[in-house]
C-alpha cells in the first residue's frame, strides 16, 4: 500500500466538504504527510445573479474574505483528527481547475474530494457536471472521492 507524502483536499465550507477534509486529515496523519487544504473562489463577481440566487451562500462563489474563515475551520477540523503539517491555499479559480492545478504544482500523491458539495458553483455557472468526476478524470495523482452525504 502506498504511503502518501502530500495530500490535497478541497473544501467549499459545506459540512460535506469538511467530512472530506477530516478523512484526508486522517490519511495524512497516518502517513505523516503534509495536508494541503484548498478552496477555489472568484474574487470579483461578473454579475449579481449569484448573490440573488444563492443569498447567504453567495460567499461560496464570490469574494475572498470568507474563504479564509472556511480554510481556518477546515484546518481546525484537520488538527482535531490528528493532522500535523497543514497548509492552506485560497485559489482564485474554479474548483476543478484549482484543485487539479494545486495538486500538480505541489506534486501531490493524493487528491481528496467529497462526493457532494461545491455544487452551488457549477449550478451558478449553468453547467451540469460532477466536480469529483472531473477531478478524477483530470488529476495526475490518486484521487479519493469520499462519500460525504448522509
Amino acid at each position: 500500500m502506498a504511503v502518501y507524502q502530500i495530500v490535497v483536499v478541497g473544501t467549499d465550507g459545506s459540512e460535506s466538504s469538511f467530512r472530506a477534509v477530516e478523512r484526508a486529515a486522517v490519511i495524512a496523519a497516518d502517513s505523516n504527510a503534509t495536508l494541503i487544504i484548498a478552496s477555489g473562489y472568484f474574487p470579483h463577481p461578473d454579475d449579481t445573479r449569484a448573490e440573488d440566487t444563492l443569498r447567504e451562500e453567495a460567499y461560496k462563489v464570490h469574494g475572498n474574505a470568507p474563504i479564509y474563515a472556511v480554510l481556518r475551520e477546515a484546518r481546525d477540523r484537520a488538527k482535531a483528527v490528528g493532522a500535523k503539517n497543514i497548509e492552506e491555499r485560497a485559489l482564485e479559480d474554479a474548483p476543478v481547475h484549482a484543485l487539479v492545478d494545486v495538486a500538480e504544482k505541489v506534486n501531490a500523491d493524493l487528491l481528496v474530494v467529497g462526493n457532494v458539495g461545491l455544487n452551488a458553483r457549477s449550478a451558478m455557472l449553468g453547467r451540469v457536471f460532477s466536480v469529483p468526476g472531473n477531478i478524477a478524470s483530470k488529476a495526475a495523482c490518486d484521487v479519493l472521492i469520499v462519500h460525504t452525504s448522509g
